[in-house]
C-alpha cells in the first residue's frame, strides 16, 4: 500500500503544472477517492488539496526567481486565471507578493516533497472487531460546527452543555443498541478534512424508539462498522485513536473507509482527565487485488 501511495506522490510531482484528479491518485493507489482522501490526510496531516496547492506554489516560487519567464506567465503554468488570483495565492504562502521577489530576491517558504514509510514501533496493539449492523437511526441534538485537530473543541463543549441535563438523561433512556448510551456523531464532513471546516455534530443515541418532539435524527443505511477501544488521558485518546486507525489500522488489513458518519462513545472519569473510547468508523473489504 505504501508503495502506490509513493507512486501517488510520483505522480503529483510530475503534473504539478497540469490537472491533477483524485480520481487518477486513487487508481495509481489502488482505492477509492474517499479512502485516499482519507488516509492521506491522516499520514500527511494536511488535506491534499493543500498540499498540491503549497508544493505548486513551491515549485512556482522558484520560477519567480529564476526570472525565465513572465509572472502572467507562471500563474498560468500553475492553475491561476490571473496574476492577481496569483499574486494572492504566492503571498498568502510565502508572505511576499511575486513582483517583490523578483525586484529584491526575498526569503521564500517551502513545502518539501512527501513521501512515506512505515515505522514499526510494536509498543502498543490496537483492540478492534468488526460488525455487520443494519440501518439504524441516531436521535438527539444537532449543531453545525467547526472541526478542531487537537484539544477540545470548543464549539462541541458548548453545545453539550448547551442541551441540558434533563435532556441528555432522556436520551439515555431511550438507547436500546449498540453503540450503547450517549453517543457523538461527525458527518458531513468537508472532503478536505481541513482544520475550521464544518460538520454536522450529533450529540445522541442509537435506537429504534420513536423521535421525540424538538429532537433531530439521521438515518444510517446498513453496512460494515470497524470497532476501535482505547483508554487514556483525555482528549488526546480520542483523536490518537482516529489518527491510529488510519495510519496503522487500513494499511495492515483488508478494509477501506466509505462514506457515512463516524460514532464515538466516550466514558470519562470523574475529573474528566481520563476517557475510555470506543470509535466506530464505517469500512468496507478491500476488493481482490487490493492490499
Amino acid at each position: 500500500m505504501l508503495e502506490r501511495l509513493n507512486q501517488a506522490m510520483e505522480h503529483i510531482e510530475a503534473n504539478l503544472d497540469q490537472g491533477i484528479e483524485v480520481a487518477d491518485l486513487a487508481r495509481i493507489a489502488m482505492t477509492s477517492e474517499y479512502h485516499f482522501r482519507r488516509l492521506f490526510s491522516a499520514l500527511a496531516g494536511i488535506p491534499l488539496s493543500e498540499y498540491v496547492r503549497r508544493r505548486r506554489l513551491t515549485v512556482a516560487g522558484a520560477e519567480v526567481l529564476a526570472g525565465e519567464r513572465t509572472l502572467l506567465e507562471i500563474a498560468v503554468r500553475y492553475g491561476y486565471s490571473s496574476g492577481e488570483a496569483f499574486a494572492r495565492a504566492f503571498r498568502a504562502m510565502h508572505g511576499v507578493g511575486p513582483g517583490e521577489v523578483r525586484r529584491l530576491g526575498s526569503s521564500l517558504q517551502s513545502q518539501p516533497r512527501m513521501s512515506f514509510r512505515l515505522i514499526v514501533e510494536g509498543s502498543t496493539s490496537m483492540r478492534y472487531r468488526v460488525v455487520e449492523k443494519e440501518e439504524f437511526r441516531v436521535v438527539g441534538r444537532k449543531a453545525r460546527v467547526p472541526l478542531v485537530h487537537e484539544g477540545v473543541n470548543p464549539a462541541i463543549a458548548a453545545f453539550i452543555r448547551s442541551i441540558g441535563q434533563e435532556t441528555l438523561q432522556h436520551l439515555q433512556s431511550l438507547s436500546d443498541q449498540e453503540p450503547e448510551g450517549v453517543v457523538s456523531v461527525s458527518d458531513n464532513l468537508d472532503e478536505s478534512r481541513a482544520e475550521g471546516t464544518e460538520l454536522d455534530y450529533y450529540h445522541g443515541v442509537v435506537t429504534r424508539a420513536a423521535v421525540p418532539e424538538g429532537m433531530d435524527e439521521l438515518t444510517v443505511p446498513a453496512g460494515t462498522w470497524a470497532v476501535f477501544e482505547s483508554s487514556g488521558p483525555f482528549p488526546q485518546t480520542l483523536q490518537y485513536l482516529w489518527r491510529d486507525v488510519f495510519t496503522q489500522w487500513f494499511p495492515s488489513n483488508p478494509y477501506r473507509s466509505r462514506p457515512g458518519p463516524e460514532i464515538l462513545r466516550t466514558r470519562l472519569s470523574e475529573d474528566a482527565a481520563q476517557a475510555d473510547a470506543e470509535l466506530w468508523i464505517p469500512v468496507e473489504r478491500t476488493p481482490v487485488g487490493e492490499s
